[in-house]
């Protein structure tokens, strides 16, 4: 609504002050050399005192800088004549901005794309005291926008965060997201995004330390686990939003989230806990200087104790435990994130790596024992595709 109530305003402010100001050109006879002009001047000086306007500091009024000072006397009769002007649309900012917090975009927008218009059309007759009037409203909807952007930021930062975690994404999040279709629809047609480019970095990376600092918080839930499905879901839609200011972020967010599942899965445990550890000791033993085909004469990595640790992991004790693991992701996961394949998956790599290794150790440490694992690699990828198909 406040974008269309501007434009027609701007519409209709156009061709008035552009029909006064000829009005004014003409009966003055203001068209007229440099010294007559001066003469003119003193005399509306003289005339009145009026409150002159703020310069504007942006540079698109300074595209008609050279005649600004021939069009002084005509500016300074206009301001008399629309003195009302800017101190209402000043106003009419106030109330767009209790309207809603985003709406200093749609201001911004519309204001710059018709100064763009305005300057760049060849026959419109420019007005130096309308570009002046609308260069403050510009400066002042751009303060307004980057406060708006300021007051985001801390909010996210300073977001505290809920202990149960009944909604997996965070509310500074879902906020982030509001604010980048907001902003998308209405920069949609914009001539310029400078401003908006850097103001999603900024609340990017606000979001982003939102997330990290998830790391000191007091969850109730596994804190790797949220951050990856928050990171993830930030990653989901920066992919769909294809906003090229924000691939950085994008790439940035893919990462993070690969690196928190990985935590993710090692929090899960290690379905052959007491495998993991017999061979974690045989690798701190080689570290410290033992040769490979000495390891099995420590009394705590004998052949007989390997042989003890393995005979705990037949193949049907490991299928089992690998479906309560699957139980368990199951009902830590979001179901809206989707990720419960995807950590499957991760889970599934991580075991065959284990597994690799374990024959590997054997192999060099334990060479010509005859020692194995009670199941296979075809038969651990079995149970994984099993559960899989199952579910």
């Amino acid at each position: 609504v406040s974008k269309q109530v501007l434009e027609q305003v701007l519409r209709e402010l156009q061709p008035l002050c552009t029909a006064e100001q000829q009005f004014i050109e003409k009966f003055f006879q203001l068209s007229q050399d440099a010294t007559e002009l001066q003469v003119l001047e003193v005399s509306v000086r003289t005339m009145s005192s009026p409150v002159p306007l703020v310069s504007p500091p942006f540079s698109l009024i300074q595209a008609s800088a050279g005649t600004v000072g021939l069009e002084e006397p005509t500016t300074q009769l206009l301001s008399e004549i629309f003195s009302c002007l800017e101190p209402e649309l000043r106003g009419f900012l106030e109330v767009c901005s209790k309207v809603h917090p985003f709406s200093c975009l749609q201001v911004l927008v519309t204001l710059s794309d018709s100064i763009f218009e305005m300057l760049g059309s060849s026959s419109t007759l420019r007005s130096s005291f309308l570009n002046t009037v609308l260069g403050n409203m510009q400066f002042l909807a751009k303060s307004r926008f980057n406060k708006c952007i300021e007051t985001l930021c801390k909010e996210i930062e300073e977001a505290k965060m809920p202990s149960k975690m009944k909604d997996r994404i965070l509310p500074s999040v879902s906020l982030f997201e509001e604010f980048v279709n907001f902003s998308e629809e209405v920069f949609r047609t914009a001539r310029q995004r400078g401003d908006l480019h850097e103001a999603h970095l900024r609340l990017a990376s606000s979001v982003f330390s939102s997330i990290n600092s998830l790391s000191s918080a007091n969850l109730k839930v596994n804190t790797d686990m949220v951050m990856m499905e928050n990171f993830h879901h930030i990653h989901c839609f920066l992919c769909q939003k294809k906003i090229y200011c924000l691939e950085g972020k994008k790439r940035e967010a893919k990462q993070k989230y690969s690196e928190h599942m990985e935590k993710y899965v090692k929090y899960l445990g290690q379905p052959l806990e007491k495998l993991n550890h017999f061979f974690e000791g045989v690798k701190a033993r080689v570290a410290q200087g033992v040769k490979e085909e000495e390891v099995s004469f420590q009394l705590a990595y004998s052949k007989q104790e390997l042989r003890k640790v393995i005979e705990k992991y037949p193949g049907k004790e490991v299928k089992g435990a690998l479906e309560t693991l699957y139980r368990k992701i199951h009902k830590d996961l979001s179901p809206e994130e989707n990720l419960l394949p995807v950590v499957w998956h991760a889970m599934e790599q991580e075991f065959i790596r284990q597994y690799q290794e374990f024959e590997d150790l054997i192999q060099h440490c334990y060479a010509g024992s005859g020692i194995a694992m009670d199941f296979t690699m075809e038969e651990l990828l079995s149970y994984f595709n099993s559960i899989t198909l199952s579910n």
